[in-house]
């Protein structure tokens, strides 16, 4: 991986961490983002260090992202921004984080899709995840999440 692919990749995700942080600190009631602004300043510290150190050529890890592999990562980012910017906030937290878990896992289970076997795995694992995300989200944490339609 060379120099240029370290510190595209990593301001890029320094961009996204600032403006998570900018989205974050400016959105009111302020004890709902109580958790996301904590969460968002971590994120901001660590991508600046990880650029820090992209620019200054210390970044040696890795052999970076192919052409190929950015094809097959592209499924997984569609979904990604289409439960960020719609599903979240119109289907509620839960029922949307569920349906883009199941995608995903959909998408990237290497496991036959043609058997029934495969996929009752999937709804179980995809429910057995958004149950540990309610039990920390909701009950141990107790932060907002979006509530719509569902919840």
């Amino acid at each position: 991986m060379n120099r240029s692919q370290h510190i595209f990749g990593s301001g890029l995700v320094l961009a996204v961490s600032i403006w998570v942080a900018w989205i974050s600190y400016t959105q009111a009631p302020a004890e709902a983002f109580l958790f996301p602004r904590l969460i968002a300043s971590v994120f901001v510290v660590l991508a600046g260090w990880t650029f820090g150190k992209a620019v200054l050529g210390l970044s040696k890890v890795g052999s970076g992202v192919s052409r190929s592999m950015f094809i097959q990562m592209v499924p997984g980012l569609v979904v990604m921004l289409i439960y960020v910017f719609w599903a979240a906030k119109t289907l509620g937290f839960y029922t949307a984080t569920a349906i883009a878990f199941f995608i995903l896992l959909s998408i990237y289970d290497p496991a036959p899709h043609s058997e029934a076997r495969t996929w009752g795995k999937r709804a179980l694992i995809t429910a057995c995840f958004v149950a540990v995300m309610y039990g920390l989200f909701a009950l141990l944490l107790s932060v907002y999440t979006p509530r719509e339609i569902l919840f």
